[in-house]
C-alpha cells in the first residue's frame, strides 16, 4: 500500500490483510466489516488448541497416576509375599553318643580280717603295695592259742592211750568169751568201751586240727593278686576275730588290674543298651586319654526311684590308667533309628499344638506336625511327618501360617561373597 503524506513524500507500507483484515478507502477511513469474522475464527482455533492441550495434559496425568498406582499395587503385593530359604531333609540320622557319669570299682574288692585272737607281731605291707596271692601281709602273736593247742595235743595222747587199752581189753574179753570164761554181757561192755574210746580219740584229733588251723591264721596272707588300699592296724594292736560283733579290718585289698564301672542309663535309652557293646571311657584328670570298655551286663530292670537302668562295664586296667573309686564319663553310642530323616534345628516351629515344620508346595506353605527322636544340637532326628523330598522352610517367622504364599530364594553358591 502506498500512502501520500502532507509533505508530498510517498511511503509504502506493507500490512498483512490476513492479520489486520482492514481495508483502507481512498478518503483515508478503514473498513472493519471484513476483519471481524476472521478475528473470531482465529480466537476459536486458539481456544480449541488450548482445550486439546489441556485435555491431553489431563489424560496424560490421569494415565501416569493410574500407572503409578498399578506399579505401587504390584510392588506392594510383591513385597507382601515373604522370601524364604529352604532345604531338604537328610535321609537317616547319625548314631547318637550320650555321655553319662560312672563310678569305677575294683573287680575284686575285699576287707581282710583276722581269724584268731592275739596281738599284731609285725606287718609287711602298707597302702599302695602290690601283692601276690599267698604273700605274707602280717603276723599275729597268739599265746593263748598256743597253750590250747598244747593241751589239745596232750588230750589226744591220753585219748590214744585209753583207746589202745580199751582195744586190748576188748580183744581179751572176746577170747575169754569163746572159752565161756566170761559172760556175754561183760564182753559187750568191753567192746562198747573200746568204741567210745575210739570216738574220743577222733574228737581229740579234730580239736588238734582245729587249733592248728587257727594257729595257721597267725600268718595273714593275701587271698588274690591286688593292691593294698588300706591298713588299719599296727604292731602291738589287739586283734579280734572277724566273726565278732564288731570285727576290725586289718587290710583292704583290691584287684585293680580289671575294673567295673557302673552307669545309670536313663529309661529312654534303656532299649539301646546291648551286652557286649564297646564303649569309651574318659576322665577329667586326662580327657585326651580314651579307654575302651565293654558292656558286660545290666540289671534288666528299671529302678523305680531314679527311672534308670543299671549297666556294668568292664575295663582292662592293666596299665593302671584308672583308679578304683574314680569318677569317669562313659560314652555310649546309640544306634541310628531306621526310616528317619534329619533336619536343621532352625526349621522347627514351636506351637501350642506341638512341633511343626513349614513345608512348601507350589509356593504355598503348609504347617506339618512332626515327631522328633534325638536332638543332636544343630540338627534333630525326625521319626514321622517328613520325607526326604519335602521342601522345608529355614528360620520361619512366628507369624507363618498354613496357606501363606512365599517366594523361595535362590540357593547361595558355595564360595560366593
Amino acid at each position: 500500500m502506498e500512502i501520500t503524506t502532507q509533505d508530498g513524500v510517498e511511503k509504502k507500507t506493507h500490512t498483512r490483510a490476513s492479520v489486520n483484515h482492514v481495508s483502507v478507502k481512498t478518503d483515508g477511513t478503514s473498513d472493519t466489516s471484513v476483519g471481524e469474522p476472521v478475528r473470531r475464527k482465529g480466537a476459536v482455533v486458539v481456544g480449541v488448541v488450548l482445550i486439546l492441550l489441556l485435555g491431553a495434559a489431563i489424560i496424560y496425568g490421569v494415565r501416569s497416576r493410574t500407572e503409578a498406582e498399578n506399579d505401587l499395587k504390584h510392588s506392594t503385593e510383591a513385597a507382601a509375599i515373604p522370601s524364604v530359604n529352604v532345604t531338604h531333609p537328610s535321609v537317616g540320622s547319625a548314631a547318637q553318643e550320650i555321655v553319662l557319669p560312672g563310678n569305677t570299682q575294683a573287680f575284686t574288692d575285699t576287707p581282710i580280717y583276722a581269724r584268731t585272737n592275739g596281738y599284731l607281731r609285725r606287718w609287711y605291707v602298707d597302702i599302695g603295695s602290690h601283692v601276690r596271692r599267698g604273700q605274707l601281709l602280717a603276723e599275729i602273736e597268739t599265746p593263748e592259742l598256743d597253750q590250747q593247742l598244747q593241751q589239745a595235743e596232750a588230750d589226744l595222747k591220753s585219748a590214744e592211750a585209753n583207746m589202745q587199752l580199751a582195744q586190748t581189753t576188748s580183744v581179751r574179753w572176746q577170747s575169754l568169751l569163746e572159752k565161756h570164761a566170761v559172760s556175754k554181757q561183760e564182753t559187750d561192755q568191753m567192746v562198747s568201751d573200746y568204741a567210745a574210746r575210739q570216738a574220743n580219740y577222733a574228737a581229740s584229733q579234730a580239736n588238734v586240727r582245729r587249733l592248728k588251723e587257727l594257729q595257721g591264721y597267725e600268718r595273714v596272707t593275701a587271698p588274690f593278686d591286688g593292691t593294698i588300699t588300706a591298713r588299719n592296724t599296727d604292731i602291738g594292736a589287739l586283734i579280734g576275730t572277724g566273726s565278732g560283733a564288731t570285727p576290725r579290718e586289718l587290710f583292704h585289698l583290691a584287684a585293680v588290674g580289671r575294673l567295673r564301672i557302673y552307669v545309670a542309663v536313663p529309661e529312654v535309652y534303656a532299649d539301646s543298651v546291648r551286652d557286649g557293646a564297646t564303649v569309651s571311657v574318659t576322665q577329667d584328670a586326662d580327657p585326651k586319654t580314651i579307654i575302651t570298655g565293654t558292656v558286660s551286663r545290666n540289671s534288666s530292670a528299671i529302678d523305680q526311684t531314679s527311672r534308670t537302668l543299671n549297666v556294668q562295664i568292664e575295663v582292662d586296667n592293666s596299665k593302671s590308667q584308672l583308679l578304683p573309686g574314680a569318677y569317669v564319663f562313659v560314652h555310649l553310642k546309640l544306634p541310628a533309628a531306621s526310616h528317619t530323616v534329619t533336619i536343621p534345628s532352625n526349621a522347627l516351629l514351636f506351637r501350642s499344638e506341638g512341633l511343626t515344620v513349614g513345608v512348601v508346595h507350589d509356593g504355598v506353605v503348609q504347617l506339618v506336625p512332626i515327631t522328633i527322636g534325638h536332638d543332636y544340637g544343630a540338627t534333630v532326628e525326625v521319626t514321622s511327618g517328613l520325607t526326604p523330598s519335602d521342601t522345608i522352610v529355614l528360620d520361619p517367622s512366628d507369624s507363618l501360617t498354613s496357606g501363606t504364599k512365599v517366594e523361595i530364594n535362590a540357593p547361595q553358591q558355595k564360595g560366593a561373597a
